[in-house]
Parts: C-alpha cells; sequence; structure tokens
C-alpha cells in the first residue's frame, strides 16, 4: 500500500501514521513517505517544528503506542525509490522474525507457569494437574510450544545468516507462533482457575501481549498469504 505520509519536492512531510510502538519515546523517527518520483525514507528529529504525537491506550498497557501526525515537517532524506522500499521490507521482515522469538518466550512462560500452578493447586485431595483432561491440554500445548521453538529458531537463524529462505522462515514463524502464544495465554488464564483472572495474577499481561503481537506486524493469515505467494500456492 502506499505510504500514509507524502513528501514534496522540497522534502516537506504530511501525513499521519496511527498506532505507532514507543513513539513518545522516540528521539528519531524513520518515516516512510510517498515522494514527486515514488517511496521516500526520511529520518525526522522527534522535536523538529510540524511533529507532533499523540498518546492511545493500548491493549497491552506495556508497549505504549502513539499516533504521529507530521504537518511540514522536513527531516533528512535517507533512501530514494527501489533501495527504500527494499529497507523498509527488510526491516519489517527482521522485525516479524525475530518478534516470533518473543512470541515463543510468551507461550514458554505461559507452559511453564500452568505446569507449575497445576502441580501445587489440590482439590478433592490430589493436585490438579494430575487430572487426566488437564494432562492432556497441557501436554496438547507443550507439543505446540517445542514446535513454536523450531520455527522461531529457524527463522532467527535464517535472518542472521541471511539465507534466500528468510521470506519463507519468517512467514512460516509468524502464522505459527502468533496463535501458539495466544493459546497459551489463554491456557493459562483458564487453568488457574479463579485467580487467573484477576488482575493481580500476571497472566493477563501475557494474553495481552500475545494478542498485541499477533496484529503487530502482520496477522496469521497475512503471513500464510504471504507464505503461499512465496511458495508457489494458491492462498486459502
Amino acid at each position: 500500500p502506499e505510504p500514509a505520509v507524502r513528501a514534496d519536492a522540497a522534502g516537506v512531510l504530511t501525513g499521519r501514521v496511527t498506532s505507532v510502538a514507543d513513539v513518545a519515546a522516540a528521539e528519531l523517527l524513520l518515516v516512510l513517505a510517498q515522494g514527486p518520483d515514488g517511496p521516500e525514507l526520511h529520518a525526522v528529529e522527534a522535536t523538529a517544528d510540524g511533529v507532533r504525537t499523540e498518546a492511545v491506550t493500548p491493549l497491552d498497557l506495556t508497549r505504549p503506542l502513539g499516533h504521529l501526525t507530521l504537518d511540514g515537517a522536513r527531516g533528512r532524506l535517507l533512501a530514494a525509490g527501489d533501495r527504500a522500499r527494499a529497507a523498509v521490507d527488510r526491516a519489517l521482515l527482521t522485525g516479524a522474525g525475530l518478534l516470533a522469538s518473543e512470541q515463543l518466550g510468551v507461550a514458554e512462560w505461559c507452559l511453564t507457569e500452568t505446569v507449575r500452578h497445576t502441580a501445587e493447586r489440590t482439590q478433592f485431595g490430589r493436585p490438579v494437574g494430575s487430572f487426566q483432561a488437564l494432562k492432556h491440554r497441557m501436554a496438547a500445548l507443550w507439543l505446540e510450544v517445542a514446535s513454536a521453538r523450531a520455527a522461531a529458531r529457524n527463522a532467527a537463524d535464517a535472518l542472521a545468516t541471511g539465507s534466500p529462505d528468510a521470506a519463507v522462515a519468517v512467514a512460516v514463524a509468524q502464522a505459527y507462533c502468533a496463535p501458539v502464544a495466544v493459546r497459551a495465554a489463554e491456557e493459562c488464564v483458564q487453568l488457574h482457575g479463579g485467580i487467573g483472572m484477576t488482575w493481580e495474577h500476571p497472566a493477563h499481561l501475557f494474553l495481552k501481549r500475545a494478542k498485541s503481537d499477533e496484529l503487530a506486524l502482520g496477522s496469521p493469515g497475512r503471513h500464510r498469504e504471504a507464505l503461499a505467494g512465496l511458495v508457489g500456492l494458491d492462498a486459502p
């Protein structure tokens, strides 16, 4: 899609970008803009004239978001044309690949915490984790987390080594790890029982992080669609 910011022939930037992570704390902004001859990448000082940020309440309160408005702001041109687009695409690919590792971390914490809690919480004189129904749910989640670990590490390795299959590895990792993190967090909340639904227990923080990560750099559906194009298959 065309960038939300436009640049005129003099490099003056105008436009609005919504839901930018940590924009209020940033000192330097990298802005992709549509210039007279194609895409341009500009570096803009956060304190420059014509730059305004507006804080918004995010789903994940541990990751602040804000809207960025540029009204006649000036920056420094870093790249233009195909070079600008390639730089942004590579940055987004790298970000999505590394985000899979964060999603893996969320899922691992949720599984570990759930196993610990169900081993300690007793009902009818025995740990609730010994009940077959809960054993099956945690075993199924363990298999998903193990597969997510393989996908996330494969994506990180492909990016680090400059593999030609990096785009495929990242699409697989995001399509798989994002829903696993959400499912692990949901199971963590449910299998903790009443305390899992309280504000005092941290389970809700992991669920909110998992849901925000699922949308941050493309939904699982978008990554499955990208994967279909990369491997020459019709998307569902």
